[in-house]
C-alpha cells in the first residue's frame, strides 16, 4: 500500500509539472503564433473612387516605397513610407475613379513585385442611375489549406475565364468578399499565410478583398493587424468608428459588414444603432449585406439552437433581419455553416424554422428570376439569404430547413454580375459546374412591391 501511495504521489507530482508546463507554455505559443516572420506578397485595402491601401511583408525590415502609374513600364508616382519595419502600408490617394493602375512594392532601391500582374482598379463613380457593371467573388469558412481549398479557386477562376463578362471591361474581378474563417484553425498569423495569403496570392495581388471576421478569426488578435478597414467611411457609407463593422460603396450597390461573433447584437446596440444610420443614407439601387452567423441554416450549424454558436443566430434572425428588410436589403450572405443553402424571396421570418410558411416566399420564381416592381431600394420589398461556408470545407447535417429550398453538400464559391437592374448569382462548386442560379431584376412591372409584415 505505502508503495501504491508513493507512485501516485510521484503521478500526481508529473501531472502538476506537465500541467504548469502547459500554462506556461500554452500562451506562450498563442503569442508567438501572432507572428509570422517571411515574405508576404502585396494585397489591397480599402479601395475607393480615388485611393486604396498596398500592404506586404518583407523578410528584413526597410522603409517601403511603392511605384505607380498607367503604364507598367512608366511607374512614374512614388509614395514613401514614413517608417522602417517588416510589414508595409501605404495608402495612395488622388488616383482616378475606374482606372487601371500598374504598381511596384519594394524599397527605395528595389522593387521587390512588379510586372504586368500588379495592378489594380479603383472604384467607380457611385451611380445608381448610370452605373458600371461589378463582377464580385464570395467565398466562405475558405481558411483551410487543402486540395479542396485549391480545386474551388481554379474552378472560379476557369469559369471566369470562359464566361467574360457583358459588357467586359477586361478585369476578371472587381472585388473579392469573404463570409468569415479566413484562417484554421485559430485565425493565427502562420495560419492566415499558409490558408490566406499563399493559396491566394495572384488574386490579391489585383483584386480587393473584404473578408468578414468570423468566430475562428476570432481565437487570435491578429485579424485586425493584417487587415484594413474603413471605420471613417474612406470607401462610402456613414463611418461606423470600429473595423468590426463597416459599409463601402461600389458601383450603384451598398455593402454592409456585420460582425455577428464579437459586437452586440442588442436592438439598441452600438452596431444596430449605427446600421439604422448607415441604411438610412443610402441611395444606391443595391443593398447587400454581410455576416458570418446565418439566420437561416441546417448545415453543420442549426440556426434554430439556443446554444449552438451562444445562440447568435436567432439574434441575427430577431434583431438585425428587421432592420435591414425595413431597408429594403435584396441579398444576405453568411457563411459558418460548410454547406450552400439558399432561400427564395423571402420576408418578415424571425422565429424557428417550425414557424416558417409557403406565404412568407414574396415571389415565386420563373427559371430561377425574381422580380421587384421598384428600380431601387425598396422597403420589405423580399430577400433572398445565401449561406456559403463551403469554399474549403464541406459537413455533414440534415439540410432541410424549410426557407432555404436549393441545400447543397457541395464546395464551392459564388460569382456575382450585377449591371444597372439585373443581379445574376452563380453557385460554382469545385468541379467548375454550375449546381445553382438565381437572378434579380428590379424595375419589373409586375414585380414584388412593399410587402408590410403584419
Amino acid at each position: 500500500m505505502a508503495a501504491l501511495l508513493r507512485f501516485l504521489k510521484r503521478i500526481g507530482f508529473i501531472f502538476l509539472i506537465v500541467l504548469a508546463l502547459y500554462a506556461v507554455g500554452r500562451p506562450t505559443q498563442i503569442w508567438l503564433d501572432g507572428f509570422y516572420s517571411g515574405v508576404r506578397e502585396p494585397y489591397l485595402q480599402m479601395m475607393s473612387e480615388n485611393a486604396v491601401t498596398l500592404r506586404w511583408q518583407s523578410q528584413k525590415p526597410y522603409s517601403g516605397v511603392v511605384r505607380y502609374g498607367l503604364n507598367p513600364e512608366n511607374l512614374n508616382n512614388l509614395q514613401r513610407e514614413k517608417d522602417i519595419g517588416e510589414e508595409h502600408e501605404i495608402r495612395l490617394t488622388n488616383l482616378k475613379p475606374a482606372t487601371k493602375y500598374y504598381y511596384s512594392v519594394g524599397n527605395e532601391t528595389e522593387a521587390v513585385f512588379k510586372g504586368n500582374d500588379f495592378w489594380f482598379n479603383t472604384s467607380p463613380e457611385s451611380n445608381h442611375v448610370k452605373a458600371s457593371p461589378v463582377r464580385f467573388w464570395v467565398t466562405g469558412d475558405q481558411g483551410y489549406p487543402n486540395l479542396i481549398q485549391e480545386q474551388v479557386r481554379d474552378a472560379m477562376l476557369n469559369w471566369i475565364k470562359i464566361n467574360p463578362r457583358t459588357p467586359n471591361n477586361n478585369v476578371p474581378l472587381d472585388l473579392w468578399i469573404t463570409t468569415g474563417d479566413n484562417a484554421y484553425r485559430s485565425g493565427s498569423n502562420k495560419q492566415f499565410q499558409a490558408g490566406f495569403f499563399e493559396p491566394y496570392k495572384m488574386i490579391l495581388r489585383n483584386t480587393p478583398v473584404w473578408p468578414v471576421y468570423g468566430n475562428h478569426d476570432a481565437r487570435r488578435w491578429v485579424f485586425f493587424d493584417i487587415f484594413n478597414f474603413p471605420e471613417k467611411a474612406e470607401s462610402g457609407g456613414v463611418a461606423s468608428g470600429t473595423e468590426h463593422y463597416y459599409s463601402f460603396d461600389y458601383a450603384n450597390i451598398h455593402f454592409v459588414m456585420l460582425d455577428s461573433h464579437e459586437s452586440s447584437l442588442a436592438v439598441d446596440g452600438e452596431m444596430l444603432n449605427w446600421l439604422k444610420k448607415d441604411l438610412a443614407q443610402t441611395k444606391q439601387q443595391w443593398l447587400i449585406a454581410f455576416f458570418h452567423h446565418p439566420p437561416y441554416t441546417k448545415g453543420s450549424h442549426d440556426s434554430d439552437s439556443k446554444i449552438d454558436s451562444r445562440g447568435r443566430f436567432i439574434s441575427v434572425r430577431e434583431n438585425v433581419l428587421p432592420i435591414l428588410e425595413t431597408a429594403g436589403v435584396d441579398l444576405v450572405l453568411s457563411g459558418h455553416s460548410h454547406m450552400y443553402e439558399r432561400s427564395e424571396l423571402i420576408n418578415c421570418h424571425y422565429g424557428y424554422s417550425s414557424t416558417f410558411t409557403k406565404n412568407l416566399v414574396r415571389s415565386q420564381a420563373k427559371d430561377n428570376i425574381y422580380n421587384k416592381k421598384e428600380n431601387r431600394i425598396s422597403s420589405h420589398s423580399g430577400t433572398i439569404y445565401t449561406v456559403i461556408g463551403s469554399s474549403s470545407k464541406v459537413d455533414a447535417g440534415p439540410l432541410n430547413h424549410p426557407a432555404m429550398p436549393v441545400s447543397l453538400a457541395e464546395a464551392g464559391s459564388i460569382i456575382f454580375d450585377v449591371y444597372q437592374n439585373q443581379l445574376k448569382a452563380y453557385f460554382i462548386n469545385k468541379t467548375g459546374k454550375v449546381k445553382d442560379r438565381f437572378e434579380i431584376r428590379k424595375g419589373v412591372a409586375d414585380g414584388v412591391g412593399t410587402i408590410s409584415c403584419d
